[in-house]
């Protein structure tokens, strides 16, 4: 069944969602929609719900979706899981926000570091990617992504209860021996860098924070989006919502 993200709150005493455009367009002429077919929607607060597709009507006739059941699944948020990716090219650094979204995790934040390349994002555009990945994967949230900050600042303000798995290419402890005994109730970040690696400065700091656990990622130097999907395929194994 198709599914969407809408803004909206999802309840029975409003039970219409006013549909923009380009998803009217896409339920109308792309899906081939008749009034009456049934769309799933999510908001990323109330779970999700079932709809029927009312063609024609509303603003500009994109068509509605009138809400006919509520809490069809009842929410429930991704693991507190943080990526931090230090910005790529733009293919790659698509490719990571996709696959980070289909891989549960709740927050994107793109970090600038001495060896990125660039310093700046459509920030909106990697919206618009997770948000279409949420509605392909089921997941009932949207993760949230972050403008770009410079590395220094982002660990000057890091919240230390929140720990780190920092993917250093220099050396460290397999992943899943590091997360072997790690808690599954505390909040994780898994730090990628970028195609030429951490600055020596960076590195050296990083290993130097109590609240990073250095881990290899294999005697192989990876792409960041390999680097990116193999890290949280081992997180999640370990210590996600994969786990036993």
């Amino acid at each position: 069944m198709i599914r969407l993200y809408v803004p909206d709150d999802l309840d029975l005493a409003c039970p219409d969602i006013r549909l923009g455009k380009e998803q009217g367009h896409y339920l109308r002429n792309v899906m081939r929609l008749r009034d009456g077919d049934p769309v799933l929607v999510f908001n990323g607060r109330h779970g999700e719900a079932l709809t029927t597709f009312l063609s024609g009507v509303g603003p500009k006739g994109a068509g509605v979706l009138a809400i006919s059941g509520v809490d069809h699944r009842p929410f429930s948020p991704s693991p507190d899981l943080d990526l931090v990716v230090a910005l790529v090219k733009r293919g790659p650094l698509e490719t990571i926000i996709e696959k980070a979204t289909e891989l549960g995790v709740r927050r994107i934040r793109l970090a600038i570091t001495r060896r990125t390349n660039a310093d700046r994002t459509n920030v909106d555009r990697l919206r618009a990617i997770a948000i279409e990945a949420s509605e392909q994967t089921g997941r009932l949230d949207v993760p949230e992504i972050m403008p770009p900050e410079k590395l220094e600042r982002l660990l000057d303000g890091w919240d230390a209860s929140r720990r780190l798995m920092f993917c250093d290419e220099t050396g460290g402890p397999p992943a899943l021996d590091a997360l072997r005994d790690a808690p599954k109730d505390q909040p994780w970040a898994v730090l990628i860098g970028p195609e030429g690696g951490f600055a020596p400065e960076e590195t050296e700091r990083l290993r130097g924070l109590d609240f990073v656990t250095p881990v290899s990622l294999g005697p192989r130097i990876l792409r960041a989006d390999t680097a990116a999907i193999s890290a949280l395929t081992l997180w999640q194994a370990a210590v996600g919502d994969w786990a036993p």
